[in-house]
């Protein structure tokens, strides 16, 4: 058997940044938290949306983000002989994810989003990812377009509010 191939074309975004790369990790996780937010033991003790929403809402960033989780290729990829500090973030939020999947459970496919903070030359850092909408809306559905667009804004929103210095 199979599987049947949906062709997309994903659109990735690059924010340079004067800040050197501590500080723009700092300021991604002065926003989003420095601590991922447990989604799933909140899930498990909450049996109702209106209070998950509430407890949920109450790890929210100010651009309306909070921490997943991180990874930290910048400490192994030093071993394949790369000497740049690399860190691939995850954040989200289910009460902006539930506008999308409530009209496609299959853009959760790329909700949370993937955030990638990389050092550069000269004392800089970029943040790239790639945008929201064109990887989440593969086939007509203006609904989910429409909520996947209003994500793409607020993520571009925290993308140029961290990277400014």
């Amino acid at each position: 058997m199979t599987g049947v191939e949906i062709p997309f074309t994903g659109v990735r975004l690059r924010f340079d940044s004067t800040r050197n790369f501590a500080s723009l990790v700092d300021a991604l996780l002065a926003d989003v938290g420095r601590q991922p937010v447990p989604i799933e033991a909140i899930a498990a003790r909450r049996h109702d949306w209106a209070s998950y929403e509430r407890e949920v809402q109450d790890h929210v960033g100010p651009h309306g983000f909070m921490l997943f989780a991180s990874f930290d290729h910048g400490g192994w990829i030093k071993k394949a002989g790369i000497d740049r500090q690399v860190l691939r973030v995850i954040v989200g939020n289910p009460l902006i994810a539930i506008t999308m999947l409530r009209h496609d459970v299959t853009a959760g496919l790329f909700a949370p989003v993937e955030l990638l903070l990389t050092e550069e030359d000269g004392d800089r850092s970029a943040l790239t990812y790639v945008r929201p909408s064109s990887l989440m809306v593969v086939e007509p559905n203006p609904p989910l377009l429409e909520a996947a667009v209003a994500l793409d804004t607020k993520l571009a929103a925290l993308a140029a509010s961290i990277t400014e210095s």
